[in-house]
């Protein structure tokens, strides 16, 4: 399958996507996307669905320029996924003491520890780096310098929505643990205070959507988000970094006698922006719910809490930017799917997962989301399958 092109303003808008399936409401914050100035290129992935500003599943290349709307309050959100050396056999029949100690050892909502995790304490894990990165918290935002003790005790924990922590199988029986969070709140108001001063300077007074202002470079409102961008990037990935040990510490107490071990992990980010080059052009490509897929790169593409995941290589297509989907995405909004499901459909819908059915994750249900295996079909060109896996425990936030 390759992709439609339609047509936009300033550039064509490449859609991986039925366009006959994607909401009209989409289709427009697309149209206004390719109306921007700076744009120099728009890919549409088969999982996207409306978002604020710029839809989620969509990859825009900008010259200068960097929208942080596009990029999302949840900066620098992303996949973690690692294969053990445990096999279905390894698992007990009864997966609700397995639940309980994930949830024990990493806090999931609003929750955060009692005292920051001091990475030192896990055997492995490298901790070069650490000191350097929490030395340039002094550099950001003056708004969110209250939050450092906070911002600290969340790191390695989950997070609420659609994040989680999963147990699952391959088609061979290996044991995989994967995760999926982000930024925290940290992330959250840095983007916020960001977007708030993006809205307010001059040149962003005409733009179609003020959800859509953007900085430009050369500028000390650029040069201060982009600080403060990178650096909530990269606490996301420690944060991930960091839950994902606290994981395999379960998973070594709770199987001693298995005596586990793990392959090399694979991480990708799926709100952010990087410096890339296309074309002759050094551009600012923003991955809003999209993954980087350049030749040869593993990525993770997740799908429903009752449905399974993909492990993925890149295939390097530039006409998407070296890009493809960050999940299935959703068919439907939260509030639609706690109005058509009930915690009776959870129950059918996440058979043989062990997770939680409770009212609080209906709207995660995997009913409100695309079938993930018709979103795999639309990107051959982009990626390749590497393992098709089925989770037995899912932690939702």
């Amino acid at each position: 399958m390759s992709y439609v092109e339609m047509l936009g303003a300033k550039v064509p808008i490449r859609m991986w996507a039925d366009p006959g399936s994607v909401e009209e409401g989409a289709l427009q914050q697309l149209r206004n996307v390719a109306t921007l100035p700076w744009i120099k290129g728009l890919a549409v992935m088969p999982d996207v669905h409306y978002g604020k500003g710029a839809t989620v599943g969509s990859v825009i290349a900008m010259q200068g320029a960097v929208c942080p709307a596009a990029v999302g309050v949840d900066i620098g959100c992303g996949m973690s996924a690692v294969k053990t050396s445990l096999t279905a056999n390894d698992l007990p029949g009864d997966l609700s003491r397995l639940r309980s100690k994930i949830e024990q050892a990493i806090p999931v909502g609003r929750g955060m520890h009692d005292a920051p995790v001091e990475p030192g304490r896990f055997h492995g894990l490298a901790t070069g780096g650490w000191d350097d990165f929490w030395g340039r918290f002094a550099g950001v935002a003056e708004a969110v310098k209250f939050r450092a003790e906070r911002a600290a005790k969340q790191m390695g924990t989950l997070g609420s929505g659609n994040h989680f922590v999963e147990v699952c199988t391959d088609t061979t029986g290996s044991v995989w643990l994967m995760l999926h969070s982000g930024s925290r709140n940290i992330g959250k108001e840095l983007a916020e205070f960001h977007i708030g001063v993006a809205q307010k300077l001059p040149h962003n007074q005409g733009l179609v959507d003020r959800d859509l202002a953007v900085f430009v470079a050369d500028t000390p409102q650029m040069a201060a988000y982009r600080n403060d961008l990178f650096w909530a990037q990269e606490y996301a990935k420690y944060n991930r970094t960091l839950m994902m040990a606290l994981l395999k510490d379960v998973v070594r107490k709770e199987f001693r006698k298995a005596k586990p071990s793990f392959e090399q992990e694979i991480s990708a980010h799926h709100n952010y922006v990087a410096e890339e080059r296309y074309e002759g052009m050094d551009l600012l490509v923003t991955r809003k719910g999209a993954i980087r897929a350049g030749s040869g790169e593993y990525g993770i593409i997740p799908g429903s809490m009752g449905t399974g995941s993909y492990i993925v290589k890149g295939l390097g297509n530039e006409k998407a930017f070296n890009s493809a989907s960050h999940g299935a995405g959703r068919r439907m909004s939260r509030s639609a799917a706690k109005r058509r499901f009930s915690t009776k459909d959870l129950e059918d819908q996440t058979r043989g997962v062990e997770c939680r059915k409770d009212s609080g994750v209906v709207d995660e249900i995997p009913g409100a989301y695309k079938p993930i295996e018709q979103v795999i079909d639309r990107q051959r060109d982009l990626v390749e399958v590497v393992a098709k896996l089925k989770q037995v425990v899912c932690v939702k936030g």
